[in-house]
């Protein structure tokens, strides 16, 4: 006996016959209406998805960008000052 969610020797689910291939490639894909929206309906369910954003306020944005550029300064700095030092290496080496 088959337990729910098993699978049949040839992958399909338990209890089940496989589907001809003319009835799998009639159906739309899981998901789809089987109709292409209006660009004015794809608009609309983009903006009521907006909506729904949970967007930062002016002061985390200024706090979120000052962390970004000091962090920036700090790598720029940092890769400066590992470039001069192996340029000065190097010339040291093949002087």
């Amino acid at each position: 006996m088959q337990r729910q969610g098993q699978m049949a020797e040839d992958g399909t689910p338990a209890g089940r016959r496989p589907e001809p291939a003319e009835t799998r490639r009639a159906r739309p894909a899981p998901g789809s209406p089987g109709r292409r929206t209006s660009p004015r309906q794809f608009l609309h369910e983009v903006n009521v998805e907006l909506r729904k954003v949970a967007w930062p306020s002016r002061a985390d944005t200024a706090n979120y960008s000052i962390v970004v550029f000091v962090a920036l300064a700090v790598l720029m700095a940092l890769i400066f000052s590992l470039d001069l030092a192996f340029s000065h290496l190097a010339n040291f080496l093949f002087k």
